[in-house]
């Protein structure tokens, strides 16, 4: 066993109450979005075709990336918010949310536009809890970037080595690494491993 598995089972052993400071996901974290990305895509594709931009090809989340090269970032942005907003009005709340408001310093850092995740915590009754929220359009990079998750903590006052990461997919755990901050799994969430 390498020295990084025995501190990363070392932390996966650490009860989250035992950091300073717990950063949550939103969607199939907190809450599930009630967004068809599909159709996203789809309203995203005819934001570029109508700009003559080819985005053939290109999923949702290489399109930010191609939005920003061609200078339609806002334009993209606006109507993946636009349906992120209308999905967080119709989430479902999570049993992770539950663990909400217990601890010191709570975050959340998401892909999620923060309009969305703001009118999230606002339907589930959690806004109150989370000290610091940033999204996919508060800084200029987006997970797996660790700066998210590094602005959130110093949002929250905290140092990364005291702090955790709770998501559910393989992004999470890679943006939780670069970060260095100690990552949880949240079981079964529907974004995967």
């Amino acid at each position: 066993m390498t020295d990084g598995s025995r501190a990363a089972e070392t932390e996966t052993a650490r009860p989250l109450e035992a950091f300073d400071a717990v950063v949550w996901d939103l969607d199939g974290t907190l809450v599930h979005l009630q967004v068809d990305w599909d159709v996203v895509t789809r309203d995203v594709a005819d934001v570029f075709e109508a700009a003559g931009v080819d985005a053939a090809g290109v999923d949702l989340w290489g399109m930010l990336d191609l939005a920003d090269q061609s200078d339609l970032r806002d334009d993209i942005e606006t109507v993946i918010g636009e349906h992120e907003d209308t999905g967080a009005r119709r989430s479902a709340r999570l049993p992770h949310a539950d663990a909400v408001g217990q601890f010191d310093a709570e975050g959340v850092c998401s892909l999620n536009c923060e309009r969305a995740c703001r009118t999230a915590l606002d339907v589930h009754d959690l806004a109150r809890d989370v000290d610091a929220v940033v999204g996919r359009d508060t800084v200029a990079t987006r997970k797996p970037d660790p700066e998210p998750l590094l602005e959130t903590l110093r949002r929250l006052g905290a140092d990364p080595s005291g702090a955790v990461f709770v998501g559910d997919s393989r992004r999470d755990a890679l943006t939780a690494e670069r970060a260095g901050v100690a990552f949880r799994y949240v079981p079964g969430g529907p974004s995967g491993h």
